[in-house]
């Protein structure tokens, strides 16, 4: 620890102040700051941060408070800190980063649709990719099989409809979550779907509320539990029928 800066004894009653102001000044951030690392996780980058600000602040408290002790009259003298001390609240703390967005692949040809969905999920808080085919689908997986927390799969799409490219989907990943968004499907379409993995099913039209509903709950299930069937979906109460 640096050597307290020494004062002329001609100078102390025009500095007690301003060494009495600094040393109120070192206690407010000492303060505030042990009350924030009260709240913050041990061994986090934030924590180690506002450590070493509080260690930095207790060094200079400690060579202000030599200075004002032996300018009050020695170690007989009280000093103490000011009321105001107990006033301050915590110092403003930089956000921190927000966590990652999930990311929703989804897949309609109707550009309409898109650009709702889009602005849904958006709002919701995700990160939708949007594309107009099954073909575009199938071609993002390829490239990123893992890059995409759930697939929102329309059924009826010309050239390639929702359950051929699920067939496909599943070839490049077989644990990728897929919910299937129509206003029709056969029974014998979606039963094989199912048994395919099909991880969710919105009968259009569908409200909002629904759809992140089904999406938060699927992502959810996922995190905790990667190997969530389609049958448990139905049992929480996830699944929407047209």
């Amino acid at each position: 620890m640096n050597e307290p800066t020494r004062i002329p004894i001609h100078h102390e009653a025009s500095l007690v102040p301003k060494v009495a102001s600094e040393l109120n000044n070192l206690i407010q951030i000492i303060s505030g700051t042990h009350s924030v690392l009260e709240n913050i996780w041990e061994g986090t980058e934030v924590s180690e941060k506002y450590l070493a600000i509080l260690r930095v602040s207790v060094g200079r408290a400690q060579q202000i408070m030599a200075q004002v002790v032996a300018q009050a009259g020695g170690a007989n003298g009280r000093v103490g800190p000011s009321p105001e001390v107990e006033k301050v609240s915590a110092p403003v703390l930089p956000a921190p980063p927000p966590p990652p967005k999930h990311t929703i692949l989804v897949v309609d040809d109707e550009q309409m649709v898109l650009s709702l969905l889009r602005d849904v999920l958006t709002e919701g808080g995700y990160e939708p990719v949007c594309v107009q085919s099954g073909f575009e689908c199938l071609n993002l997986l390829r490239r990123n099989p893992t890059g995409y927390d759930l697939v929102l799969l329309d059924l009826a799409m010309p050239f390639m409809d929702g359950e051929q490219t699920f067939e496909q989907l599943r070839r490049i990943s077989g644990t990728a979550k897929v919910v299937l968004t129509t206003g029709f499907c056969e029974k014998e379409r979606l039963e094989r779907m199912i048994s395919g993995g099909l991880s969710g099913y919105l009968g259009k039209p569908f409200r909002n509320e629904e759809l992140l509903l089904m999406v938060a709950s699927i992502i959810e299930r996922a995190e905790k539990k990667p190997s969530n069937s389609f049958n448990e979906e139905i049992a929480s109460g996830a699944m929407t029928h047209a």
